[in-house]
């Protein structure tokens, strides 16, 4: 049954009248799907409630790091008792070297840190301080990866440029975009090429280490690896940019899972318990050279703030005291999820391809298998246009992207995947 959305349709239209397409972040206004982007009163575990009264089953988790669930009550009476004692200091406090111990305790390549106010801001200063550790210009990134909105990574950057069929974009100098060199994900002969042609220019290698931004695309076997080998090779540094994975794969990120060990991780989304909260962090002569002990300047009023600090600390202890709990519970439920999705799209005769990696998945709406974003793009985004409309009026809320990930929290129990299921039978037919 179709949504009521006569609250939002008016919020909207005075958000257009105030904020440029009405949004504060692209992918929200719904141009890739269609329909009334709804907007949101309150979210607690599993749900969001819009103007309206409409409850949904969040498939996006806020983009990732509701990894508990809204309104995670530990998380939240941090934060109220974090605000009592102020919001904002511009000064050291000990909230930073506490989540900052949790970090280093679940990322052994960490060895020094610092941190941000978002993912854009850690990957734009992980590419900083590599080129000026290694006084090299160049970098290579995959086309379909994002690593956030600065000048020298939005090439070919997948997730809202390539929503919104976008190359890259405006306002960017091509004096800035030459020394990013974009390359197929999945292609170890590419990067070999680049390397090749470049042996010494080189600074680094940044790379989603399982791609979210084009949808979920897992790296090939010895992919990874294969990137750790030229990089030391050639004297270059490897940036693993676990910004969505980090914490959500495992406690380790996608470093731990497949056995690499970058010289730069960066990290966003869980480590802040959902405030904004960004993590640049790993060897530590490459971050001695950051300002006030090196030559890198890097500064931020909010970094470490004493909110975000406290929400990413209640939520890191619980994902360390129960880790034997929540990632396979998180495995249990979203495999169920997408393979059932799957099992029902084969039945309905639609072509489906499904990539999973741990508790983050797309379903693809084409009959090849996708490994890069060449592959993706082949999805037909009309019609997971019309799926996506069909699942929010039976109330399952999935990102309004062909080419974003979904993400499933510990609060998607036995009633929230049948209840998705039984959306998706009738969604498949829309």
């Amino acid at each position: 049954m179709p949504r009521i959305l006569n609250r939002s349709r008016e919020l909207q239209l005075r958000a257009e009248s105030l904020l440029p397409g009405g949004v504060d972040s692209p992918v929200r206004a719904f141009r890739a799907v269609g329909g009334d982007p709804p907007f949101v009163t309150r979210a607690e575990g599993a749900y969001l409630w819009d103007e309206d009264g409409n409850r949904y089953l969040d498939m996006f988790g806020s983009w990732g790091p509701m990894i508990l669930g809204h309104a995670y009550p530990p998380a939240v009476a941090a934060i109220q008792a974090a605000a009592a004692r102020g919001a904002s200091f511009g000064a050291s406090h000990t909230g930073e070297g506490d989540l900052a111990e949790l970090v280093m305790r679940c990322f052994p390549s960490i060895e020094r840190l610092r941190f941000t106010s978002s993912g854009t801001e850690a990957c734009m200063s992980a590419v900083r301080v590599a080129r000026g550790f290694t006084g090299r210009k160049f970098v290579v990134k995959f086309e379909g990866c994002y690593h956030g909105h600065s000048d020298a990574m939005l090439v070919k950057a997948g997730s809202g440029v390539a929503t919104l069929g976008i190359p890259g974009s405006a306002g960017i100098p091509a004096e800035t975009a030459m020394h990013t060199l974009a390359l197929p994900y999945n292609d170890l002969a590419a990067v070999q090429t680049v390397f090749d042609a470049y042996p010494e220019q080189i600074a680094c290698i940044i790379v989603e280490p399982v791609v979210g931004n084009a949808g979920t695309i897992a790296p090939s076997e010895g992919y990874l690896q294969g990137l750790r080998r030229l990089a030391t090779e050639y004297g270059a540094l490897l940036i693993v940019d676990e910004v969505m994975t980090g914490f959500r794969l495992s406690l380790g990120g996608a470093q731990q899972i497949y056995g690499v060990t970058p010289d730069l991780t960066t990290l966003g989304k869980i480590v802040g318990g959902g405030l904004p909260c960004g993590v640049f962090g790993g060897r530590a002569d490459v971050m001695e050279f950051l300002a006030p002990l090196g030559p890198v300047y890097q500064a931020g009023t909010l970094s470490g703030n004493p909110l975000a600090m406290a929400a990413g600390i209640a939520t890191l202890q619980h994902l360390i005291e129960r880790e034997g709990e929540v990632y396979p519970g998180l495995e249990k439920a979203t495999a169920a999820i997408a393979d059932g999705v799957a099992g029902l799209a084969r039945e309905a005769g639609v072509a489906m391809t499904t990539n999973r990696v741990g508790s983050m998945f797309t379903w693809f709406f084409t009959g090849q298998e996708v490994t890069d974003f060449e592959s993706a793009a082949t999805s037909d985004t009309a019609r997971f246009g019309r799926f996506h409309r069909a699942m929010m009026d039976a109330g399952v809320w999935l990102p309004p992207s062909q080419f974003e990930a979904a993400f499933v929290s510990t609060e998607h129990g036995p009633a929230e995947v049948e209840f998705l299921l039984e959306a998706a039978r009738g969604a498949l037919w829309a």
